[in-house]
This record gives C-alpha cells, sequence and structure tokens, in this order.
C-alpha cells in the first residue's frame, strides 16, 4: 500500500477522486440520505433488537434461516464459440433447474462488448423457458426508462405463458448515459419515469384497462394479452447501494436486487434493516419480501487455485467497470484525465480491490470459506445468492464450480 500511495499523491484531484472511491467501493456521487432514513441508521442500538429488526441475526438464528440459491448472468462469456454464444447460460440453467435452484436472471445491456450477449433479457427468457421446468425466469434487470411499459408487460407476459407462471424481474432506472441512445429524452428524469411507468405495469398485469392516446389523437382504452398466467407479476428494484432505493422498494412493497461492488456486508445490513422496517410500516410483511444478492461465485476444493483461476477474470471485470465509471462521470461533465493512469497504477488499484473483493465480498473460494461466507449474508438479512457465473471463465470450470455450488446450497440448508 505504501507503493499505492505515493503514486497515488502524483495524480490529480480528480484521478485522485475516482480511484480513492473506487477503493472504498462507494459511487461516484455521494448518496444523500433523507432525513428519516438518517434517523433510523443513526437509532440503531447495539446488542439490542426489535420486532422491526430482521437484519443483523446471530449465526444461532441465521442457521435456521433458509437461503435460495440462484444463477446470474450480467458479464459476458469470454470464452464462448462465436458459433454457440449462449452455451454456457443455457448448460447452467439446465443442470440448476435439476438441483433445486431458485431461478435464472439475465441482464438487460446495451453498446458494452463486456455483457454484449444481453440486449433482451425478455428473448433470452423465452429460450430459458422452453429449456427448464423448474427455474423462475427473471430479469436482472429491465432498464424501464428505456422502454414502453405496456410492451415490457406484453413480452413478459408471452414469457409467463411459455414457463408455465414463473417469470419475475427486476426494475432498474439506468446509470450509463450511452444506454439512453436508445430514448435520450428520459436520461435526466430517469428515476421519476421508472416508477411512473411501474405503476403502470401494476394495472396492466393485474388486468385494468388503461387509457392512452392512439394514434389518431383520440383517447382509446386498451388491455394487454395474452393474460399472464402468474396473478401477480414479482417485482424486485436493482440497487447499487442507494439507501433511497432500498426505502422506495419498502414503501411499494418490492424485493431489492443488490450487490456488494458498492457497499460491504456491513453497510448492507444497515440498509435491509432500514427496508424491512419500511415495508412494516407500510403494511407490508417484511419477511415476505425478499432481498437477493448478485455475488460472484466460484468454488474449488483448494484456496489457490482457485484464487489463480478468478484473479486475472476478475481484474478485467473490475478494470471494465473502472472504465464505465470514467464514462459515467463524462457524462456527468467530470472531466478525468484517464491518459494519465499508467497500467501500474490501474494494477495497483485493481490488486487492491481484489484481495478485498475475493476475501469479502464474494463466494469465491473453498466449500467452507463459502459456508461462512452465506452464514455472514443471512446473518444480515439476504434471502437469495444469485450467484454470477460469466465472468470469463471456460464453461467446463464453470459447470464443475456449480456443481460444488450446488452442494452449497444443500449446506447451508440443512
Amino acid at each position: 500500500m505504501n507503493d499505492l500511495t505515493s503514486r497515488m499523491s502524483t495524480l490529480t484531484p480528480e484521478q485522485r477522486r475516482l480511484l480513492e472511491k473506487r477503493i472504498k467501493g462507494r459511487e461516484l456521487e455521494p448518496v444523500v440520505h433523507s432525513k428519516r432514513a438518517t434517523e433510523i441508521i443513526k437509532g440503531k442500538q447495539e446488542g439490542a433488537r426489535t420486532d422491526g429488526d430482521r437484519a443483523f441475526l446471530t449465526e444461532q438464528e441465521a442457521a435456521l434461516r433458509p437461503m435460495e440459491f440462484s444463477i446470474f448472468f450480467f458479464a459476458d462469456d469470454a470464452s464462448s464459440d462465436a458459433n454457440n454464444r449462449y452455451h454456457l447460460l443455457m448448460e447452467c440453467a439446465k443442470y440448476a433447474d435439476t438441483q433445486g435452484f431458485t431461478a435464472v436472471w439475465t441482464p438487460e445491456r446495451h453498446f458494452h462488448a463486456f455483457g454484449g450477449l444481453y440486449p433482451n433479457p425478455a428473448v433470452l427468457g423465452a429460450a430459458l423457458s422452453m429449456a427448464t421446468k423448474n427455474l423462475e425466469i427473471r430479469a436482472g434487470s429491465v432498464v424501464l426508462p428505456l422502454h414502453n411499459p405496456i410492451r415490457v408487460v406484453e413480452d413478459w407476459s408471452v414469457v409467463d405463458n411459455l414457463s408455465n407462471g414463473r417469470v419475475g424481474i427486476a426494475l432498474a432506472s439506468g446509470w450509463h448515459p450511452d444506454d439512453f441512445a436508445l430514448i435520450p429524452e428520459n436520461y435526466p428524469d430517469r428515476k421519476k419515469v421508472m416508477y411512473r411507468h411501474l405503476e403502470t405495469i401494476k394495472k396492466l398485469w393485474a388486468g385494468e384497462s388503461l387509457n392512452i392516446q392512439g394514434g389518431g389523437g383520440n383517447e382509446i382504452s386498451i388491455k394487454t394479452f395474452p393474460r399472464p398466467v402468474r396473478k401477480e407479476l414479482p417485482i424486485w428494484l436493482s440497487s447499487s447501494g442507494n439507501i433511497e432505493t432500498f426505502i422506495k422498494a419498502g414503501e411499494n412493497g418490492l424485493n431489492i436486487l443488490t450487490s456488494l461492488i458498492n457497499q460491504t456486508p456491513e453497510e448492507l445490513g444497515d440498509k435491509i434493516r432500514v427496508y424491512r422496517k419500511t415495508l412494516e410500516e407500510n403494511g407490508f410483511d417484511p419477511d415476505s419480501r425478499k432481498v437477493s444478492l448478485m455475488i460472484h461465485t466460484f468454488i474449488g476444493t483448494d484456496f489457490e487455485f482457485v484464487n489463480q483461476k478468478v484473479k486475472q477474470p476478475i481484474f478485467n471485470y473490475l478494470r471494465t467497470n473502472l472504465d464505465l465509471h470514467v464514462s459515467m462521470a463524462r457524462g456527468r461533465s467530470i472531466q478525468i484525465d484517464v491518459d494519465r493512469f499508467t497500467r501500474q497504477d490501474e494494477d495497483s488499484i485493481l490488486s487492491f480491490a481484489f484481495e478485498r473483493y475475493i476475501n469479502h465480498s464474494s463466494l469465491l473460494g473453498t466449500l467452507e470459506a463459502c459456508e461462512k461466507m452465506v452464514t455472514r449474508l443471512k446473518c444480515i438479512g439476504i434471502n437469495e445468492c444469485a450467484c454470477l457465473l460469466d465472468f470469463g471463465l471456460d464453461v467446463d470450470s464453470v459447470l464443475k464450480s456449480l456443481e460444488l455450488v450446488s452442494e452449497l446450497r444443500r449446506i447451508c440448508n440443512r
């Protein structure tokens, strides 16, 4: 770290700000908590729990709580055969379908080579519906401001029929300005657009009519078809760590999809506590909603083997995310001179981030280490490990690891 500190001292203030926030796992913009959220967090009493404190369980309490396991695809399969790009996704889904896993998640990502297999989760969801019998088919996530909500309901109702009622979707407001090339006018107010579209989706899925303007300028009343099999659509809100999203999810009775990229487990536990309290205050059963955690997963019998296997792919993943954050900063008129970043600077920062991530924020390791991590996640109130599998490893290695993930699922739910 001394070598890293000396190199950071030579960077511009803007460069130091970016790198320091990546070290600490924070977002580029500081999260401004609402007055209510701040009061709830400050009101936490060490060693005391009330009925509203549904995070920070003891290990004994956590051992009695179930943990669901799902598979999540988000980055890309760097080893994909150009003639069979979805081989890893389909093979993992078929295996998970027979082994008691809960769901398969696919994302919506545009214009990025890293993640370029996933522009439309509804299309892949239709294919997965026909290849599986038991898994929930979920979007992680639909970037709602990029879509007409009527079409979202139509598409996912088709998937729901194909899967005989197995769909669920996470919703995101989007964060990368380049994605909004599809509909740039929605970028400034994307969060407001998302919540407005959310209400439309709920009404149409429930079979209600919607009054909209037709092509001739006249008002028409529409319902969407086909009617879904599932009477109520399970909905998650995606959050990179902003506590206001947790509060909004609680107010609306929605599930949460999050990760440990921008927050520590303890910080996430605080937010889950706020979320459960908000659910209860708004008339929802706090234990009836899920917190699903996207988490990098690769299990082996030897830690050194795992470390060497995942180090370069995780480096590539973190480096790509650094590039995305720089691009996002520029979209906010924050100029960062990345030309002054040497490869050594990047490697130093990524080495630190990798060690922190593999030891404290992932399911990368042996069965024993991963079991301890799952217990830790249970203690802070996580209900589902959404195991991120496609971060650059070869297909055979991922499938072999998935067998150990299946064993981990059994161990953690004995």
